[in-house]
């Protein structure tokens, strides 16, 4: 195994032994930091942990780093914490600067390496900006796709079930077109709880705890940094900065002023639109109770699909497969490994080629944002 992938953890718990052991080395230029966590309900080994501190001077800005909103994707996004802490952390200025580093949002997801919570909740269609946002007449469309994502049965043999697959896609695109399927497919739905993308009827302890430490920052601070980690869309060898909804400026003017060749805005016209999106809930509250505030979050998708065609048509099937698995259990172990590969291959890749070009894409992206934001 090379250096650079050693950064990836194998598992939860080395992940946050290793994030916890940071502590040390970043109250050398951060005396006051501090490990703190949330223990999930029921389970005292599972933790939300971050590592925080003010500015050693003065509170004028902050950077907040989080990962494993979708638990299987902490496996890459503890590797590029854990890059983050190593090359830049150390060039932050401590005097003005406060740090927020949030390890594993979704800690049960990420220890059984699945992208839901243990209620079956993808978190980030779970951050919705008040509790009409869980209105089950929310994406309507989801039930023209459902039966389709979610086909109710165990599985029997894998080849019969690809083929069922494909030809039920085959009849679907008659009836939809691609944004039409994308869309229906990826906003979040708020009726079926054992169905993918289900957003949930109310909040996650996962999420009231985060939105607590974004409030925190945004009241304590006057300029905020946030970057999200996450993993699956987008093409393989490029990772994608994805902008929310919220945000005014062009995909364009960050180009440039990021220098990052990649930035796309979480619409449906250029990566995909979501309902309940962390990120979103972010800029909601900067908008509507600190909007003086110089203020910026984005997250970074690895992405690990071929082109766009791939990712509508192939990508899908591994989710499929591993919620069908869960519910509705497969006729052998030979089936579960299987389909175990196929969803690790789509959220955590393990090839080193994919590796050293995610880490070379997220130096960019790191170096390019801390400067334009006067962080460097």
């Amino acid at each position: 195994m090379n250096s650079e992938s050693k950064l990836f953890p194998e598992t939860y718990e080395a992940s946050r032994d290793r994030f916890r052991g940071n502590l040390a080395r970043i109250q050398a230029g951060w005396p006051e930091a501090h490990l703190a966590q949330h223990t999930l309900s029921g389970d005292e080994d599972l933790t939300i942990d971050w590592i925080q501190s003010p500015a050693t001077r003065r509170n004028e800005k902050v950077f907040l780093l989080t990962t494993g909103e979708h638990g299987i994707e902490g496996f890459v996004g503890s590797a590029m914490q854990q890059r983050f802490i190593d090359q830049y952390l150390p060039k932050l200025d401590p005097a003005t600067t406060g740090i927020v580093l949030v390890h594993a949002i979704n800690p049960w997801g990420m220890k059984n390496r699945r992208r839901v919570n243990a209620h079956n909740i993808d978190l980030n269609r779970n951050f919705v900006w008040d509790s009409r946002g869980f209105d089950p007449e929310i994406n309507p469309e989801y039930d023209r796709v459902k039966t389709f994502l979610n086909p109710g049965r165990k599985i029997q043999h894998l080849l019969l079930s690809h083929l069922k697959h494909y030809l039920s896609l085959a009849l679907l695109m008659t009836k939809m077109d691609r944004d039409e399927f994308r869309n229906a497919t990826l906003l979040g739905q708020y009726r079926y709880p054992e169905c993918v993308y289900y957003g949930g009827k109310d909040y996650e302890e996962e999420t009231r705890t985060v939105i607590k430490l974004y409030r925190d920052a945004l009241s304590q601070y006057d300029q905020i940094l946030h970057l999200d980690m996450h993993t699956g869309y987008g093409p393989r060898y490029q990772m994608s900065l994805v902008n929310s909804v919220h945000e005014t400026r062009s995909s364009a003017d960050f180009v440039a002023r990021y220098n990052y060749p990649l930035v796309v805005a979480a619409t449906g016209e250029e990566f995909y639109a979501i309902q309940g999106d962390m990120v979103d809930y972010f800029y909601s509250i900067w908008k509507k109770e600190f909007p003086a505030k110089r203020f910026y979050s984005g997250a970074f998708e690895f992405g690990t699909v071929k082109d766009i065609l791939d990712g509508i048509v192939h990508s899908p099937r591994a989710m499929i497969l591993e919620n069908q698995c869960r519910w509705n259990g497969a006729a052998n172990e030979t089936i579960r490994e299987r389909v175990a590969e196929l969803y690790q291959e789509l959220f955590n890749p393990q090839a080193d080629d994919w590796r050293k070009k995610a880490l070379a894409d997220a130096d960019q992206a790191f170096e390019g944002i801390l400067r334009a934001e006067g962080y460097l």
